[in-house]
């Protein structure tokens, strides 16, 4: 799944004039309890059937009804799969995706709304980088990008150093020059290594890094790294090239990045705390937090873990409001009730490249409001600090 896929998902709206509605349906395999692994597939199913009676009592037996039936073949053919799987389905509009994902979804759901459901896959998907994971030695590199539990490489360089230095001369005489020689060479090597992770850094290939080198190597070869691939590196692991395998090197960039995620969100949920109580580029709570999203000052949200709460929305221009208020505040239309904001908020900040956090424990976070957001700017302080510069 790319970003431009999510963001194609963020995007969607079913046209509820025609009776279209937009299907979302998560698939999390249970391991199994015997080897037909008929179980997860028969809880799927009644998850579907279930969805299907409600759509006929409802009234919704056209378009729909085709959505759930084609969901529910599917779901008759997941035994043995150890992946999860969504699916996107609004046959009024002609949509259909399907992905498969790994198995941290939660729990097997289906949801039939006017827009996708999208909260399970931001948990996912939120706050991941577009990551680059090289593994690098004196005379090796490898470069892989790493996408949720999808590893793939994406190219080598390789410079074979110089024969053994002892072997050079009468009894090594040579030695010292030979390894002179080898070390210059490692050196051009670990150069051309950071020049490549410069260069695709600067086309936008990946926005963080993680190394994977032995530790006898690593203080030469960071010394090499040019200062902005330096600062996007999240962390490194010990490892040696020429026996690592891609299973092992994904198990440690998952680890290195699975707690880079946390310091960092609990790193942003205290920042925007604090920048609030200063009246600085923070803000917390509901309300607030809406209303920046609203004037695009938006870069970070942080979100208490299962975070929910009622607010309304303008179906006419898409104004969201904490007050569960009868007409829009902007253009006076009347408004529908969302029994959880984050099914508003979640396509906003995919659409928009805002970085989104889950935390299950913050204990300024959960005195503010379970909800805070970092800022780009703060718009009713801009003709000050624009004063101020002048």
């Amino acid at each position: 799944m790319t970003r431009d896929e999510i963001r194609e998902l963020a995007a969607f709206q079913a046209d509820e004039t025609k009776g279209a509605c937009a299907l979302s349906f998560y698939f999390q395999p249970d391991p199994p309890q015997d080897r037909s692994h008929r179980r997860e597939a028969i809880v799927a199913k009644d998850i579907i059937k279930q969805a299907l009676k409600s759509a006929v009592a409802a009234g919704k037996n056209g378009f729909l009804h085709a959505d759930l039936d084609r969901v529910l073949d599917l779901a008759s053919n997941l035994r043995g799969n150890a992946r999860g799987r969504a699916v996107f389905a609004c046959s009024a509009q002609n949509f259909w995706r399907e992905y498969e994902l790994p198995p941290n979804l939660g729990a097997n759901q289906i949801y039939l709304q006017p827009r996708f459901q999208l909260q399970p896959l931001a948990a996912l998907l939120g706050a991941q980088p577009a990551l680059l994971v090289a593994v690098v030695d004196r005379q090796r590199a490898r470069f892989f990008d790493l996408r949720l539990d999808d590893l793939r490489e994406r190219g080598a360089i390789v410079h074979l150093l110089s024969r053994n230095a002892s072997s050079y001369g009468y009894n090594g005489y040579e030695a010292g020059h030979a390894e002179r020689r080898i070390a210059e060479e490692a050196l051009r090597h670990f150069k051309a290594v950071s020049d490549r992770l410069l260069a695709d850094y600067e086309k936008g290939i990946w926005e963080r890094l993680i190394v994977g080198c032995q530790d006898a190597n690593w203080p030469e070869f960071e010394a090499n790294l040019h200062p902005y691939v330096k600062h996007r590196l999240i962390g490194r692991f010990s490892a040696d090239v020429a026996s690592v395998s891609n299973e092992e090197i994904r198990d440690h960039a998952d680890t290195v990045l699975k707690q880079w995620i946390k310091a960092r969100a609990h790193t942003k949920a205290s920042e925007a705390v604090d920048l609030a109580k200063s009246n600085g580029r923070g803000v917390t709570g509901l309300r607030r937090v809406l209303q920046a999203l609203e004037a695009g000052e938006v870069q970070t949200i942080v979100l208490a873990d299962h975070y929910s709460a009622r607010a309304v929305e303008c179906p006419n221009c898409g104004h969201l409001d904490a007050r569960l208020v009868p007409a829009c505040a902007a253009c006076g239309h009347a408004t529908r009730e969302l029994a959880d904001v984050c099914d508003a908020i979640i396509p906003i900040a995919i659409r928009r490249d805002i970085e989104l956090f889950y935390l299950r424990e913050h204990s300024d976070l959960d005195s503010a409001g379970n909800i805070a957001a970092l800022l780009r700017f703060r718009s009713d302080q801009k003709t000050g600090q624009v004063a101020a510069a002048s």
